[in-house]
């Protein structure tokens, strides 16, 4: 990973936004998004109060390698567990966070955690309530004692973690600054609310994402349909080098175009693909560009 790229990581694992690390470091907001998108770097005495911030060394920010993210690295954090016996369907609603990671594994429970380095009332404040009717799991998260979305989009980080042999339909309905989607194989996932920025890897699914905003979507791997759905609003989707996909706008007014190292190109989508990317909405842009290798 770059510099940027490693300031980045670091800084969404530490659950803060741009304007909590700069007051931290005594640095301005702009200077955190120089440095995240390369128009910047910090000097010598920033890159060590960086690293003295994400408790690492200088070498492990330089480093080139990815950081592997451990739940352990959050002070403050709050688990709540339920067995599940059968596939489920699961509607989850978060409200507002700051990222949100839902991911399937091996197990037979849901495990919500809670997470977070500065909301130190993060046990008072936030309780999740999962009620289990017939053949679907609702998923609550409720702010207690006068606790703000605000907060909530600045610094909680909610990771779930889904039984993959009983995962059915997902809904899920969030406020969040990133959206992690890992390692689920179902019918569909859709997701609803007002969302910045999406990472898919390893998912086997139709997705369908409802936002207004404009939002940055990588996928590292996807196998199916993904569906975005959009008013008023500009889009960016990174696919890696090869990926196969075919694609259509629908909607009023939507447009969709290609890019290959930051410049426009011809479709080169695949009508044959099996896998599939459609735009509809309003007014709505959506570029789809190549990862850089």
């Amino acid at each position: 990973m770059t510099l940027e790229e490693q300031i980045k990581h670091y800084r969404k694992q530490a659950g803060l936004s741009q304007e909590k690390m700069a007051e931290k470091i005594g640095v301005s907001r702009q200077a955190i998004t120089k440095w995240e998108n390369g128009t910047g770097a910090p000097d010598i005495a920033n890159l060590m109060a960086i690293a003295e911030l994400f408790q690492i060394s200088v070498d492990e920010l330089l480093s080139n390698e990815k950081p592997e993210k451990k739940q352990a690295d959050y002070i403050y954090e709050s688990c709540t567990e339920y067995d599940i016996d059968g596939k489920k369907n699961f509607d989850i609603k978060l409200g507002g966070a700051y990222i949100v990671e839902l991911k399937a594994y091996e197990g037979e429970k849901i495990v919500v955690s809670l997470l977070s380095n500065i909301y130190k009332n993060l046990q008072a404040d936030y309780k999740v309530k999962i009620d289990d009717i017939k053949n679907r799991i609702d998923v609550d998260l409720n702010r207690l004692n006068g606790a703000s979305e605000t907060d909530a989009k600045e610094s909680l980080v909610v990771e779930i973690l889904l039984p993959a042999k009983y995962v059915g339909k997902i809904e899920l309905s969030v406020n969040a600054g990133t959206i992690n989607i890992i390692d689920i194989e179902n019918e569909i996932i859709e997701i609803d609310g007002k969302i910045k920025e999406v990472f898919l890897q390893g998912n086997k699914s139709e997705i369908e994402i409802d936002s207004n905003l404009d939002m940055q979507i990588k996928v590292a791997s996807h196998e199916g349909a993904l569906e975005i759905n959009q008013l008023s609003a500009t889009s960016k989707l990174t696919v890696p080098e090869g990926y196969s996909f075919r694609s259509a706008k629908k909607g009023i007014a939507t447009h969709i175009y290609y890019e290959k190292q930051g410049k426009k190109v011809e479709d080169f989508s695949n009508d044959e693909a099996d896998n599939y990317i459609e735009l509809n909405g309003m007014k709505s842009e959506l570029v789809i560009e190549v990862a850089e290798v």
